[in-house]
């Protein structure tokens, strides 16, 4: 990511008409909500300068410094912004300190997006010279046109062989699209379906309708027919080992929401709860693993697996005295096997089906999940959770009460 010279930052800070700089005094107040709409601005780069657009935290309108102290705790807030889940797709952006005009800023340098339009809360901003302002209709197509011609994830490639009748036109307009946009969007959207369509990514174009793999696992009627490797294989094991008898066993395919739900529901069954009457004064209910772990671990397998050129299902083995996960798809961009799990380092294989995940509310904010985990086993007087990656997979291992 390109950082920027003091030299080049005083320029921007300066220049009071430019349409790449916004400026504020704090991060107080509704600042963090317009910071929000100014990174989705930037990352939208409708004037298509393709450079980076800068956010200073500590200046005022006309670039003077005014004097906000620049603590570390308002460096963390800024670079939440990033990963709250707020903005879809997430952005790319980097938070620093720097010392411009003899006094300390925040810099907030986020970069144009590969994959516009990008939407805070539901609406999709971009800057019109010095000032935002929500899209309209023809600058909607502008940014969908202009994502055709980027280095595109997989998972909004589009699959030749699909048609627009395989993806349910009930599931996008009735659950996706409330749940993606305001309200306000909704009622006064004159867009046509396919239109809608192309801009949640689910096809290549309101021309082209051919649907991506975003909208075969998010709104398909059938995704498996396509990506015969997009489901989730249970088996409960009555043992220790994978040659002991299978108890329970499951495929489980549909729509990304259809295969998770059904799978934690399978989970929740053989995550039986005994309550303690005899040991203390209340009543104590154990589980043998904590919901929330499984369901992070869960989620983040289907989030980050690969789903280009396999046929490997993400399976959930559930033994005796543990619980396999595995991911097909090794460690991905900027976490390697060295690093994998360290607070702070991610990367996304597949960052849209990240944003359906949150827009459906299996996910509230990204780069936790691991945290998330060993924090409820511990609390839940399980071992810390176990990971073993490769190129080929990411497994991971809860194991039960000792």
């Amino acid at each position: 990511m390109e950082r920027l010279s003091d030299q080049q930052l005083e320029a921007l800070l300066n220049d009071t008409e430019s349409d790449l700089t916004e400026r504020k005094k704090s991060f107080r107040g509704d600042v963090s909500r317009k910071a929000r709409q100014v990174v989705c601005a930037f990352s939208n780069d409708l004037p298509n300068h393709n450079s980076p657009g800068v956010l200073f935290i500590g200046a005022g309108d006309d670039g003077t410094p005014s004097g906000e102290p620049i603590t570390d705790e308002l460096l963390l807030a800024l670079a939440d912004m990033k990963t709250d889940g707020n903005i879809l797709p997430l952005p790319v952006l980097s938070v620093e300190k720097r010392i411009l005009k003899g006094s300390e800023m925040a810099i907030v340098t986020v970069m144009p997006s590969d994959m516009p339009p990008v939407k805070y809360e539901g609406r999709i901003w971009i800057r019109t010279g010095p000032r935002r302002s929500l899209a309209n209709e023809q600058e909607e197509r502008i940014l969908n046109e202009r994502r055709r011609y980027k280095n595109l994830p997989f998972d909004i490639y589009p699959i030749p062989s699909a048609r627009i009748t395989d993806i349910s036109k009930s599931v996008f307009e009735n659950e996706f699209l409330p749940a993606a946009f305001a309200a306000d969007v909704l009622e006064n959207n004159g867009r046509t379906y396919e239109e809608r369509l192309a801009t949640c990514k689910m096809i290549v174009s309101p021309e082209n309708t051919t649907p991506t793999v975003l909208g075969l696992l998010a709104i398909g009627k059938s995704p498996q027919d396509f990506l015969p490797g997009a489901y989730i294989q249970f088996l409960r094991i009555d043992g220790t080992d994978l040659a002991d008898p299978v108890v329970d066993e499951e495929d489980i395919g549909g729509s990304i929401v259809e295969l998770l739900r059904r799978t934690e529901e399978k989970l929740k069954a053989h995550n039986r709860v005994a309550v303690d009457i005899t040991s203390t004064p209340t009543h104590q209910i154990e589980m043998p693993y904590p919901p929330a772990a499984i369901q992070q671990i869960l989620y983040n397998a289907v989030l980050h697996r690969t789903y280009e050129s396999t046929n490997a299902p993400v399976r959930v083995y559930w033994f005796n005295d543990r619980i396999e996960i595995n991911s097909p798809g090794g460690p991905y961009g900027n976490v390697t096997s060295e690093n994998f799990g360290r607070p702070g380092i991610t990367d996304y294989r597949n960052p849209n089906i990240g944003g359906v995940l949150k827009t459906f509310g299996f996910i509230q904010a990204f780069g936790r999940g691991i945290a998330t985990t060993r924090r409820e086993m511990e609390r839940n007087g399980n071992p810390a959770p176990e990971f073993e990656t490769n190129q080929s997979a990411v497994v991971c291992t809860l194991r039960g009460k000792q």
